[in-house]
């Protein structure tokens, strides 16, 4: 199994950001994204990764990129880095094929979600409420049931930034402006609809999933990662049955470790057996391959 990289350290580059999975390098105008093999579950990073994940979550967002160009621009300027600045060529070893040169832009402070299946929080808002983000449902569902229509419920990052907190469509609109809200609902609804035809032909169900966008004197884009394993939730059509959880392609074998030995979900996180670490690279390659139809990531 391949080595896995946990975190970058680029001594001539200015660190912008480190965040769960990514580190985020300042390139003069520009920023350049890095998807680590680290893994978050519960708010918390963990000790060990998973060999190739950064480079699965990169080459899935690029794919998706490219997909979706003509619904709306995205923020990638290039991922070969043949083509990236001299500063960067001493790095290229730890940067390919899991970093991306992307223009910078000012993010809305919104996660703007769409949900096709009710299951998460939203299953569990829908149980305690009868709704999801001030929108209400029929009675009678059951978890993971296929909603009416694809939903629009947007969040935002809690006061410590850990997790996300859903919020209605009008405190979505108090937050960034009326407008600004009604095109990134219409783009992440569009953007849905596109993606779960595409992965429904490979035989997965898109449950849901999250976008981020951001804006430049050149208008919206969309940013960060794009429907990959991290952001969305996928199922397998073949084995779906409404009533319960489904079998996913994320991080759910990790979830399910942790909780098997009553981790109190606090510093520090715990280490993955092999078998768990396994496990996961398995998922992740499968959603790749479904998705992309590649059989290689390089």
């Amino acid at each position: 199994m391949p080595e896995t990289l946990l975190k970058t350290d680029f001594p001539n580059l200015t660190l912008y950001a480190r965040g769960k999975v990514r580190d985020i390098y300042t390139v003069d105008d520009d920023l350049l994204l890095i998807a680590t093999d680290r893994i978050s579950a519960f708010d918390h990073v963990l000790a060990t990764g998973i060999p190739d994940k950064g480079n699965i979550l990169t080459q899935i967002s690029l794919f998706w990129f490219k997909l979706l160009e003509d619904l709306v621009p995205n923020h990638l300027i290039t991922a070969d880095i043949d083509l990236y600045p001299a500063s960067l060529q001493a790095y290229r070893e730890q940067l390919q094929p899991r970093s991306m040169l992307v223009k910078r832009a000012e993010m809305f402070p919104v996660e703007c979600v769409v949900r096709g299946y009710l299951s998460g929080s939203a299953w569990k808002e829908y149980q305690a409420t009868g709704s999801v983000c001030g929108i209400a449902l029929p009675a009678g569902l059951v978890e993971s049931d296929r909603l009416p229509e694809p939903m629009f419920t947007p969040a935002t990052k809690s006061a410590g930034g850990e997790h996300d907190v859903n919020i209605s469509f009008e405190e979505m609109g108090r937050r960034i402006g009326l407008g600004n809200a009604d095109l990134l609902r219409d783009l992440s609804l569009m953007i849905y609809d596109r993606a779960s035809r595409h992965v429904h032909r490979d035989g997965l169900l898109l449950a849901d999933t999250k976008f981020e966008f951001g804006k430049t004197a050149q208008g919206v884009l969309l940013a960060d990662e794009v429907l990959t394993p991290d952001s969305s939730r996928y199922w397998l059509e073949k084995s779906y049955h409404p009533g319960g959880p489904q079998i996913s392609f994320d991080k759910q074998f990790v979830r399910d470790y942790l909780e098997d030995i009553h981790w109190n979900k606090q510093a520090p996180a715990p280490e993955l057996p092999q078998e768990v670490v396994a496990r996961t690279q398995e998922k992740y390659l499968e959603a790749f391959h479904r998705i992309t139809g590649r059989i290689t990531l390089h």
